[in-house]
């Protein structure tokens, strides 16, 4: 069986909501962010120490993106979550993938960085306010495909939505969901309807704030 080691709010959503929407059994390993550096189980898997991390018998994995591009290979006969290689919107499936990583949630990394553990007198900074803006330039792009269709790859539902949303539900706990304008908010709300996103945030309770 697969083991998911993950904690709310993070990446780990991903990872089990990709895992529910193509119906895999698999076990959620609760992590605790604070005390993870001394979860010796965790560490055997991962010892950066991030989440999440996942184990599928030998196979030990700590990217989210890169864990949801082994579920579709591995898993995924059906084409559930991604479009065949041929087809004309597996392009943009893959650019929306890694963008929703690579050009979204990896600058909000930099806010949280600044926000909940920089000095007060440093909370407010360049770095901060530039990941900011470069969040914001890829969030256009976002808008651009809305304009041409419902979803990341086009009609149909993928895992390049399921790294997109992750980044916009990041955003918006950092208080940046005015940045994203109607189309934006309404694919997050429908993508957040899927059964199997609410499965998936379900599996663990979140902590008291």
């Amino acid at each position: 069986m697969i083991t998911v080691y993950g904690a709310f709010p993070t990446r780990s959503l991903r990872v089990i909501w990709a895992l529910e929407e193509l119906g895999l059994d698999y076990r959620l390993r609760p992590v605790d962010l604070r005390t993870r550096m001394q979860d010796a189980e965790f560490l055997n898997i991962n010892p950066a120490g991030f989440l999440p991390a996942m184990q599928d018998g030998d196979v030990a994995m700590v990217d989210s993106i890169a864990m949801l591009e082994y579920l579709v290979a591995r898993y995924d006969g059906a084409n559930l979550l991604a479009p065949a290689a041929s087809d004309a919107c597996f392009p943009a499936y893959q650019q929306f993938l890694h963008l929703g990583e690579s050009g979204m949630a990896a600058f909000l990394n930099v806010i949280v960085g600044s926000k909940f553990m920089a000095p007060e007198n440093e909370k407010d900074n360049f770095g901060a306010r530039m990941a900011e803006r470069m969040f914001d330039s890829r969030l256009a792009l976002v808008k651009a495909q809305l304009g041409r269709a419902p979803m990341m790859a086009g009609e149909r539902f993928s895992a390049a939505d399921i790294s997109v949303v992750y980044a916009l539900g990041m955003a918006e706990r950092l208080g940046l969901a005015d940045n994203f304008g109607a189309e934006v908010a309404d694919y997050r709300g429908r993508m957040a309807a899927r059964p199997a996103f609410q499965r998936a945030n379900r599996s663990w309770s979140p902590p008291a704030s």
